[in-house]
């Protein structure tokens, strides 16, 4: 019997690194187990904010990968915001002390790239993937978004082809994001973004969603919404027997692994830990604060003018691979989420690979957030609100 066929359009494809890879990647490999054959179409020269050559081994030998060439404005958004590259990554600054460069990198974004930048290989992905549903039988077609223009080519090709089958993934919201309050929109920009997410909603056959929330938020808007949370490939572990007890660290290690921005930062956990080392000498003895991936500026530089300074390593990005193994050589394991209620549904990726690896976790979000009741039905750790403080301690 032959396989069925699946299409996933997919901006993230290895070496990209980073938490929007996995998803789809994974899919991919275990997907022929199932009776499926994954077709890979994905950008020929994109821009990625982060590399990795590691998640290379995952991609199966056979897989075919589509490619085409796209276009992508971030040579101008970072002259415009040169202290970083965190436009490109879907970062920016916040607050009081934004400079008037990183203002109009922001509204920029918002107001001339709807959805967003990868908004130019709209048109011609979906010329070029016209001719090849006509030449080869698909079955399903899957758009994994952010970023969102991705369920753009899926809008198109349903209207085109309106028996092929069109599953929009989404692995976070878009008009609900916490940052989305952010990008400085006008009310037409405004407008055009929610009619584009009613438009992906409306039309496509299935909408997946990275959490329960999420999916029930999206039904409410019109979505045939199910949730298909992310998870954990054991083969990422070389000896995921053995995670639990290995690699047990000489002091209380608390870790932090990924991107961190300004919007997740939780600031009286630190306050707690300043406090904590200046009036604990055995704790101040025993401390580490590890980070393991891309962090703001601002948050190391507040950080590093306290008494935490001594005790921080930072290791910067690592490989999947490695980010893996400093997981498991921590005593305890942070998560944070956006403190918006709107993203109490946001299931962070890597909290799966926290939960294999047996260490407790601590977690900062909305209150009756997803992470909140995935820790208390675990009991792998306890959720704070940005609000809670001496609690900590």
């Amino acid at each position: 019997m032959e396989p069925k066929k699946i299409l996933i359009i997919t901006y993230y494809w290895p070496p990209a690194g980073g938490p929007g890879v996995q998803r789809w990647l994974k899919f991919a490999k275990y997907l022929p187990e199932f009776g499926w054959k994954p077709i890979i179409f994905t950008p020929e020269n994109p821009s990625y904010p982060l590399i990795d050559e590691s998640l290379m081994k995952d991609v199966p030998e056979n897989l075919e990968i589509i490619k085409t060439k796209i276009w992508e404005p971030y040579q101008l958004a970072e002259k415009l915001n040169k202290s970083n590259k965190k436009f490109k990554a879907g970062q920016f600054d916040v607050g009081n002390n934004q400079s008037w460069k990183s203002k109009l990198s922001i509204w920029v974004r918002g107001n001339f790239f709807i959805p967003d930048a990868r908004v130019f290989w709209v048109n011609p992905s979906v010329k070029f993937l016209e001719q090849y549903l006509k030449m080869n039988k698909i079955d399903v077609v899957v758009t994994s978004g952010p970023p969102h223009s991705l369920h753009l080519i899926g809008l198109q090709l349903k209207k085109q082809f309106p028996n092929i089958k069109w599953i929009a993934d989404f692995r976070d919201p878009w008009t609900e994001i916490s940052y989305y309050k952010h990008l400085k929109l006008t009310n037409k920009s405004d407008k055009k973004h929610r009619q584009l997410e009613s438009d992906v909603f409306k039309n496509a056959d299935v909408t997946l969603a990275t959490s329960y929330t999420d999916a029930e938020n999206f039904r409410k808007s019109g979505a045939n919404a199910f949730c298909i949370t992310n998870g954990f490939d054991e083969s990422d572990s070389s000896n995921s027997q053995t995670l639990q007890s290995s690699n047990s660290p000489t002091k209380f290690t608390l870790s932090y692994i990924g991107v961190l921005e300004q919007l997740r930062n939780p600031e009286n956990l630190w306050k707690s830990l300043d406090d904590l080392v200046k009036t604990n000498a055995d704790f101040a003895e025993n401390f580490r604060l590890k980070f393991v991936g891309r962090i703001d500026d601002k948050i190391l530089d507040s950080i590093e003018n306290s008494s935490l300074k001594s005790h921080i390593d930072n290791l910067g990005y690592l490989s999947h691979d490695k980010a893996i193994d400093e997981m498991s050589s921590s005593s305890m394991l942070l998560i944070t989420n956006f403190p918006n209620e709107s993203s109490k549904g946001i299931i962070p990726g890597k909290i799966f690979e926290y939960l294999e690896t047996g260490k407790q976790i601590i977690s900062f979000g909305p209150n009756e957030a997803d992470v909140a009741k995935i820790l208390d039905e675990t009991k792998a750790g306890k959720h704070f609100s940005y609000q809670d403080s001496d609690v900590i301690k």
